[in-house]
Formats: C-alpha cells, sequence, structure tokens
C-alpha cells in the first residue's frame, strides 16, 4: 500500500478539478450521449497550416527555440493584431509565444499577483483563472454581471471597489467574446472601460482568444486604449481550430514582457518548435481562415438560440465566441447541475451546469455550439422532448 502524505501546499489541496472536465468525463459513460460540453472547434486545422507543421519536422525543426519564441511568429502575431485590431507591439520585446492562452493566463496573472492582491474577476466566467490568482496568495472577488445580462459598465466597477475599502485592488480579468455567455463589447463600450480601469489603476489582463469569432460588428481590443497597463492574450485555438497544437500570445509594453518572460521560461521554457511553424503559416497566409468558420457559427447560433429561446430559456443574445448561456425557465430544477444530471440521464444530452462558472452561474446552463448542425438537431430535437415532458416540471 501506497501512502500519501498530506504535506502539501495548502493552496494547491484545497483547488478541485473545474466542473466543466468533471461533469463532461461523469456523462461521457452514458451511451448515446450528445455533448455540447467542451469548448472545441469541431472544424479540422487548415490543411495549410498542418502541411506547414509536416516540412518543419521534415526540416529538422525538433530543437528549442529561444524563450520567447520564434521572431518569425512573433513578427506575424504582432502584425496579425496590428492588421486586425488597430494595435501595435514590437516583436522583438512585446511579445511571447506561450503553450496556449491557458499558459498565457497563468503567466500573466502569477506576474502581476502579490499576496494580499484582489483580483475583480467578472462572473459567470471560466474558471481557469480563479485558482492561478489563489495560488498567488491573492483574492478573487467576484463581481455579479448577471444584473446586467453580463455587460461590464464603468458604474458596476466603480460600485464594486467603493463596496470593497479595504481591498488592495491590482487588477481585473476582462474576457470577450465571453466564456460563458457569449456577450462582446462595442468600440464605444471598450473605451469606457479603459478610462475606468486607468482611474482606478488597475491592471488589465485581456482574455480576447475568441477575438476572431464576433457576429455583427468587429473585435476592439482594449489596447487600443490604454496599452501600457493591459496584458493581452490571443492564440490560434479558436482562430485557426488549433487547439491541440498549444499556441497562444502574450502581449505587453516592454517593461512588462521582459517580466512575464521571467515566469514563462521556468513554466515552459519554450512552446513546441513544430507547432510554433504552422502558427506562422496560421497567421500569415491563413490570416483570414477563421471567416468561414464565423459564418457557420453565425448560423449555428441562431439555430440554437431560436430553438431555446421558444422553449423558454431567456438568453443574452451571443455576439461573439460559440457559446449558449441560458436561464433555465420557472418551474424547472433551478440547481444547475441537478439539471443537467437530469437530461443527461434521461435524454442524453450533456451541457454544462452554470454553477461550472462562479456562484453567479447558478441556475443557468451553458452549451457550445462548436458542433455540427447535424449534431445541433439532434440535441435541441432531445432537449425539445426534455423540456415538453411534464414530469420534468417541478411546478
Amino acid at each position: 500500500m501506497t501512502l500519501f502524505r498530506d504535506d502539501l501546499n495548502e493552496t494547491i489541496s484545497h483547488i478541485q478539478v473545474s466542473t466543466i472536465r468533471q461533469f463532461d468525463e461523469e456523462v461521457s459513460a452514458i451511451p448515446d450521449m450528445v455533448k455540447l460540453t467542451l469548448g472545441e472547434p469541431d472544424f479540422n486545422t487548415p490543411e495549410h497550416v498542418k502541411a506547414a507543421a509536416k516540412k518543419a519536422i521534415d526540416d529538422n525543426y525538433s530543437h528549442y527555440t529561444g524563450m520567447a519564441g520564434l521572431l518569425e511568429l512573433r513578427q506575424a502575431a504582432a502584425h496579425f493584431q496590428e492588421t486586425k485590431y488597430g494595435v501595435h507591439y514590437d516583436a522583438e520585446d512585446q511579445v511571447l509565444v506561450t503553450v496556449g492562452a491557458t499558459e498565457a493566463i497563468a503567466t500573466a496573472l502569477t506576474t502581476i499577483c502579490n499576496p494580499g492582491d484582489a483580483i475583480i474577476i467578472p462572473s459567470p466566467i471560466f474558471p481557469a483563472y480563479i485558482p492561478i490568482i489563489q495560488e498567488a496568495h491573492a483574492k478573487p472577488l467576484f463581481m455579479d454581471t448577471g444584473v446586467n445580462d453580463f455587460v461590464i459598465t464603468p458604474k458596476m466597477v466603480d460600485d464594486f471597489i467603493a463596496a470593497h475599502p479595504d481591498e488592495n485592488f491590482k487588477g481585473i480579468v476582462l474576457n470577450y467574446p465571453n466564456n460563458p455567455t457569449g456577450v462582446t463589447y462595442v468600440e464605444d463600450e471598450i473605451k469606457a472601460l479603459a478610462d475606468c480601469f486607468h482611474r482606478h489603476n488597475l491592471w488589465v489582463v485581456s482574455d480576447e482568444i475568441y477575438s476572431e469569432l464576433t457576429y455583427g460588428s468587429d473585435h476592439v481590443s482594449i489596447a487600443k486604449f490604454i496599452p501600457d497597463e493591459v496584458i493581452l492574450i490571443n492564440g490560434l485555438s479558436k482562430s485557426h481550430a488549433m487547439t491541440g497544437w498549444r499556441i497562444g500570445f502574450l502581449f505587453a509594453s516592454k517593461e512588462m514582457t521582459a517580466q512575464l518572460k521571467k515566469v514563462h521560461q521556468y513554466y515552459v521554457t519554450a512552446a513546441t518548435t513544430i507547432a510554433q511553424k504552422a502558427g506562422v503559416e496560421a497567421l500569415t497566409n491563413g490570416i483570414d481562415d477563421a471567416q468561414p468558420m464565423r459564418q457557420e457559427y453565425q448560423a449555428r447560433r441562431d439555430f440554437v438560440y431560436q430553438t431555446m429561446s421558444k422553449l423558454g430559456f431567456k438568453i443574452a443574445r451571443p455576439t461573439g465566441a460559440f457559446y449558449i448561456f441560458a436561464k433555465i425557465p420557472a418551474g424547472f430544477e433551478q440547481d444547475s447541475m441537478a439539471f443537467c444530471k437530469d437530461l443527461a440521464r434521461k435524454n442524453q444530452l450533456a451541457i454544462i451546469p452554470g454553477t461550472g462558472f462562479g456562484a453567479e452561474g447558478e441556475g443557468y446552463v451553458r452549451l457550445s455550439y462548436a458542433a455540427s448542425m447535424e449534431k445541433l438537431h439532434q440535441a435541441m430535437d432531445r432537449l425539445t422532448a426534455y423540456m415538453q415532458e411534464p414530469a420534468n416540471c417541478i411546478n
């Protein structure tokens, strides 16, 4: 018998595995399950990007790159940001290549957090930011965005900070287009938030991984307005259907990038060289690869949004990403975990409980429409059957 020692880092011992992953694994054991659980594009990586990776293998790109990543990839990433969003970064000393946006998040938050600092977390939110803040012995403080259909306003931030006079507010996590709500912002809204964050002297960790997936308006980066106060995160997972390639980016001022690089080098040394060569192709010859995917996602959004709205779900209409975050209708189980487990068991449809995105997500469910239209029709048929079964109504 192996004895487990319990003298580990106390912070780590209190961190839980993501509810999203736990629930996905649990329901995967149910036969004939339709899963709309994970944020995983159903598209394949473009052929020309795969070809670039194959060539990199043949050309023996099997050695370390520098810690910051291949210069040609940093140049491509900087060009992409300037061409698409009008924000300028010097590839030499303002761009880092990371192991996906997840490592970028960890590097950014670890760099700015001191013990006791407070970081504003607009909630509901993708949960990955929270344990990283806790690992740094800082405090995640949750600001409920549900009161305004998940849209942050300067007044909400002002009021939240005023309500916590004893806290040392260091920064705010901004994720838009947002996971799980699909909400994003137009230029006037982002400019107003930038002014607010500047006034409060907050670092802004801006996770813009879904920037290429907006519907109805172009993405506007907050780095356009307060570049020296923003640590900008992006990557290739969503824009180029490259989740498994693990290529992300950090963009920041020269001074901040020098600090980020210290954390990054000890976490990972450098991103995979072959994947970096594929990234060069993605951001140059594939600079517009997201366009056909975006058109298909929008059609899927419209179908799912309309179907669920007719079933009584209240939904803030998503304007980005590929998620629906829906309020469970009155008369049905409002415990989101119980609702989702019952739906999975009875009708073989898996969606994520809202509590997976914080306490503010209770009473909601999230589903990913990064799935084929055929699969989405099947899913909506199963959801309709569940909602129309009188036995599932608790009133």
